[in-house]
Formats: C-alpha cells, structure tokens, sequence
C-alpha cells in the first residue's frame, strides 16, 4: 500500500462519484455509462494538469478537486462521440452462411 500514493486513491474515488452524478442528473439522451466515466477521467486528468502547470485551484488532499470537476462536467456532451461495441453478433446465425460452395 506505501507504493500506491493516496492523492490516486481519492482520484479514483472522485471520478466515480462525479460520473455517477453526471449520468444521473445531466439530461442526455441514450447515455451509456462507459464513455461517460470515460470523459469524466479525462476531465480529472485536465485538471491534475491545471495543478501540475501551477494554476490556481481547490485540493481535497493530493487530488485537484475544482478545476478537474468543471472540466469533467464540461466534457460530457463529448460522450457521445466515444466508440462502443455494437450489440450485434459479428458471427453468421446459420451455419449456411459462413460457409462458400
């Protein structure tokens, strides 16, 4: 556990939260929940760079707190546009199919 720094562990636990509160209560259509976490992290990242370029900011503990949530919550319309595996199935339903005679 010393190797882990605990500034990541209360990251972590932020974007979890913060994307449960986005997917929740930000009124977007047909919304999954995978790009949306995905957004919210690179919203913390931007603004752990926000703190590592010395910009002003509000820390809870080694984790930038202020800055990464406005650009978590300013990243969601871009959830949209992340790619997701279709549903489908990609092999043939009937054994004629896949096969050429």
């Amino acid at each position: 556990m010393k190797l882990i720094p605990p500034g990541l562990i209360v990251a972590t636990l932020l974007v979890l939260v913060v994307s449960q509160l986005c997917f929740a209560f930000l009124p977007y259509r047909r919304r999954a929940y995978i790009p949306i976490v995905l957004m919210t992290a690179l919203g913390f990242g931007l603004g752990q760079l926000w703190d590592y370029l010395g910009l002003p900011s509000a820390r809870l503990g080694q984790a930038n707190l202020l800055p990464a949530a406005a650009f978590a919550v300013l990243l969601q319309p871009l959830a949209r546009f992340v790619p997701r595996p279709s549903r489908e199935s990609r092999e043939p339903t009937s054994g004629n199919e896949g096969t050429r005679t």
